[in-house]
Order: C-alpha cells, then structure tokens, then sequence
C-alpha cells in the first residue's frame, strides 16, 4: 500500500489524475484519427514508420529486459532479486501491452489486425511477432499473478508455473529478435539491413528496461512500504553498464562499416543522423543529446564510488533510458526511411495529435502499471507487516 501520510496519498491520487486525464485526451486525439486517417501524423509518404513504431520498438523491449531479473534469480539462484522479481514480470505486462496498441493505433483502420489471425502465413514475420507478443504477455501474466498469490498466502508457488518460468527466458529473448528481424528483413532498407540489429536490439534493451526498473524501484521507497534494498539496485546497475556498453559497442561497429567501407547508401544514414544532409537536420540534435547521455551515463555506472551514490545511480538509469529512447525510437525506425532506396531526403515530424495519441497510450500503460505495484506492495505489507522498509538490505 502507499504510505499512509496525507501527502503521499494526494500524490497518488494526483498521479493517477493526471495519468486519466492524459489518457482522455489521447482517445479524443485518436478518434480524430479513426475519422480522419493517418492523414493527421507527420508520417508521408516516405516515412510510413514515424512514433507509434518507434515506441512499440522501445517497448518491446523494455518487455523483454524482465529476462534479466528471471534469469539471476531462477538459474543461478541470486535471492536478492527475489524480492523485486515481479515487478520486472508485472512491466513486461504493461510493456507488452503498450506495444500492441502502438501497433494498433498504427494500422488506421484497427480492424485489420485480424488479418494476421484471419490470414495467417508463416513466412511472415509480423505472424511470428503477433504469436511471440501475445505468448509472452500471457506467460507473464499468469506467472506474475500465480506467484504474487503464493505470495499473499505465504505458500510457495504451485510447480507447474516452474516450467513456465523457465520458459519465459529464451521467449523473453525471441520477442525483440523477432522485432529486430522485422527491420533486418527488409533487403530495400540498408540502414537496417544488417546481421547485428538483433544483438543490438537486445543489448539496448537490457540497458534500458532495468534502468527504468532501478527508477521504478526508487519511487516505491519514496512513496510506498517497500524497499528493494541497495544490493539489488547495485547489481541491477552492474547489468546496466554491461549492457550499455555492448551497445554502444554496436553502433560504433556499425558507423566503422558504413565509413570504412565507403559505401553512401550506408554512410548517408548516418549523416542525416548527426551532422543532416541537405539542410534536413531534423534528428541531429536529438542524437547527439543520446550519444552525449549514453556516454555520460556509461562512465558514472562504471565508476563504483559513483554508482553507489543512489542520486547519480537515477541519474545515470534516467540518463540511460532517455538516450536508448532516442537512439532505438525515432533514430532506428526514421533514418531508415531517410534517404530513401531512390536517394530522396524526405522530413518528419511527429504532430500535436500524434504525439497525443502517443503520450495516451503511455499513460494507459503507467496506470495498468501503477495498479499492478499497488497490488504488489499491498501484498508485499501484508506478508512482511514489521519492517518491509529495509527488508531487502545485505
């Protein structure tokens, strides 16, 4: 439960306030585009992949970065991430969620989405991305639910959910490759068409997702009964700049061949990106804001005396998430529309309705999340009602 102080109560209600408000905008913004058509986006006929995409891209893989906490904990019996398991579980719910509305709200006409189930081929590879989302949204439903009931009751979780446990780590990893292959597919893209896009996918995404998860974790012991402990979010932050750094790895490997090489259909990509070409400069500020942030990040997660401070440790996961938002939303998804095959340098830039309908669908999801940690503290005070604040300390 939140703690039972009137200011934290008014901020919780504020919170979900605004989160419901938020969210009405977003569905008024979004039946204007029902009526109107896709028209109202800044996406055109060059970049048919704008916001919506680049979001259920991030998403998906904020989704499957609760793989790092399953992993530790159920493999290799790391009990301190015991405790903070199922909120990795529970995000990768709202995660998964959210992405699948992206896509929805991407389509225009929503109906169409059943034409992946009414038409099904397995040589698609949205096919196989419906089958591994929806798979892994159930699977974390029903381990997330099975366990925080055990939990409520003091009993062990059933043995049949042990099976499902463990496969949920390689479907955790399946869900953003089949994302990365969505891009890797496309042999007319050559931005995207390389043979690392899935490693960097799950690099990123393990970068990003427990970031957000050490931030999420800061919050609950600011406002609620619980604390994760500091040797969790320590190790947590350990994975982080591992990961970060494999990815930043990546994107270094990548502007070495598109230079190197001296191939222009590889390097213009990367121009537009950072420096622009022709005058479109849309994306370079955005950029170099994520490279600057990845690398000011990288270094305090690398430095012990740093990380240990818990103001640089949000500071470096804020960081973090930020950079990856960019650098895997709008970055991946719109430079691979710019230049186009024919060599055309097209601009986007996501409307005042777009980004509504974008930042609705991300409230929807905070506050499906909000009620799922609401039901994890109150259970998590009921099961340790003498001092859940600190239970989790070495």
């Amino acid at each position: 439960m939140i703690d039972q102080t009137s200011g934290n109560r008014r901020i919780e209600w504020l919170w979900v306030g605004i989160l419901v408000i938020v969210i009405a905008i977003g569905v008024i913004a979004y039946l204007r585009q029902l009526q109107e058509g896709l028209g109202i986006t800044g996406m055109n006929q060059n970049v048919t992949w704008g916001l919506y995409i680049a979001q259920f891209t991030f998403l998906v893989g904020i989704a499957a970065s609760a793989v790092m906490l399953i992993l530790p904990y159920y493999l290799h019996d790391y009990k301190l991430f015991g405790r903070i398991t199922l909120l990795g579980e529970f995000l990768a719910v709202a995660a998964v969620l959210m992405s699948v509305t992206f896509i929805i709200v991407d389509l225009g006409r929503p109906d169409r989405a059943f034409n992946v189930i009414l038409h099904a081929s397995p040589s698609s590879i949205l096919f196989w991305d419906m089958i591994v989302l929806t798979g892994y949204l159930l699977l974390n439903l029903v381990i997330g639910w099975t366990v925080l009931e055990g939990e409520r009751k003091g009993v062990p979780p059933p043995g049949w959910v042990k099976p499902l446990i463990y496969l949920s780590i390689p479907w955790a990893i399946s869900i953003h490759t089949v994302t990365a292959f969505i891009y890797a597919g496309l042999p007319g893209r050559s931005f995207w068409l390389t043979a690392i896009m899935a490693p960097r996918f799950l690099a990123s995404a393990f970068a990003s997702g427990p970031a957000l998860l050490v931030l999420v974790c800061l919050v609950l012991r600011r406002y609620t009964v619980f604390d994760a402990g500091r040797e969790p979010l320590q190790t947590l932050g350990k994975i982080i700049a591992y990961a970060l750094a494999a990815s930043i790895f990546f994107v270094l490997m990548e502007l070495f061949t598109a230079f190197y090489s001296g191939i222009p259909s590889l390097a213009h990509h990367f121009e537009y990106m950072f420096v622009g070409i022709e005058g479109h400069a849309t994306l370079v500020p955005w950029m170099w804001t994520s490279a600057v942030l990845a690398v000011a990040a990288l270094a305090v997660l690398l430095i012990p005396r740093l990380r240990r401070n818990e103001a640089w440790l949000a500071a470096a996961c804020a960081a973090v998430f930020v950079s990856l938002w960019i650098e895997k939303g709008l970055g991946l998804v719109v430079t691979g529309f710019i230049p186009s095959p024919t060599g055309e340098i097209g601009t986007y830039i996501p409307t005042a309705l777009e980004i509504a309908i974008t930042l609705g669908v991300w409230a929807g999801g905070l506050l499906i999340l909000t009620l799922l940690y609401r039901l994890f503290v109150a259970v998590k005070a009921l099961t340790e009602p003498v001092a859940v604040k600190g239970a989790g300390e070495p």
